[in-house]
């Protein structure tokens, strides 16, 4: 009896590769009609009174009046605060919503043609890679750290180009930097100096779009693989 659920399981885990895939081919067709975008990431938990979520806004209406897009993860706390900015501005407003047994819904500020459903988070974030042209890390729990580091390493290894990774809120950053390059690079070794400078952290959103432009000045906007 076992060993006929193992297999059962098996097969299932087998047909489970069209889901995937499907949802590989709707995030593609859709998003590559976008155009050029940016991913904010943070902390779903931030309330619409933090300074944070009100910066993000801010934030978000300034990259849109540059005729980027915004792609957030759908959801509220500093997603939303990004979806609305670009709402604010008339921008391109995309979430990419993930399914939860909590049932994260859709924040009321995307496009509703740029609402997409993902039940795995893994495809979520080649989408959230694939068609940005810059990372804004806002502060957030273990999710924006997840997304953080898999663009950092994505960047370190080749895999995509390299982009700007911008951390936002020195304050709040400053640890895990001061950890990185204290314990990671100078202690173990585990990362080479260039990696330090992978990453940006800045205090304002004149400075991300200052760093945005300054990395794009000589170079077309593009798809990263």
């Amino acid at each position: 009896m076992e060993n006929s659920n193992w297999f059962e399981k098996k097969s299932h885990d087998s047909w489970s590769v069209f889901k995937v895939m499907g949802e590989i081919v709707e995030g593609y067709e859709r998003l590559s009609k976008v155009g050029p975008c940016i991913s904010i990431f943070g902390s779903a938990r931030t309330p619409e009174s933090d300074f944070f979520y009100m910066e993000t806004v801010k934030l978000s209406e300034l990259i849109s009046k540059k005729g980027l897009g915004i792609i957030t993860g759908g959801g509220p706390g500093i997603m939303e605060a990004a979806n609305k900015g670009a709402k604010n501005v008339g921008g391109i407003s995309v979430g990419l919503n993930i399914k939860l047994p909590f049932e994260q819904e859709p924040n009321n500020y995307i496009d509703k043609e740029n609402s997409i459903d993902f039940d795995y988070f893994f495809v979520r974030k080649i989408m959230f890679v694939k068609y940005a042209q810059a990372f804004v890390v806002m502060p957030g729990g273990f999710g924006t750290l997840d997304e953080l580091f898999e663009a950092l390493t994505l960047i370190q290894t080749h895999k995509i180009e390299k982009i700007p990774v911008i951390l936002y809120g020195k304050e709040f950053w400053n640890g895990c930097m001061d950890w990185l390059k204290q314990v990671v690079l100078l202690k173990y070794s585990n990362i080479s100096s260039e990696d330090i400078d992978l990453f940006h952290l800045v205090d304002n959103p004149d400075e991300v779009l200052k760093i945005i432009e300054e990395h794009y000045k000589n170079q077309n906007y593009s798809p990263n693989f």
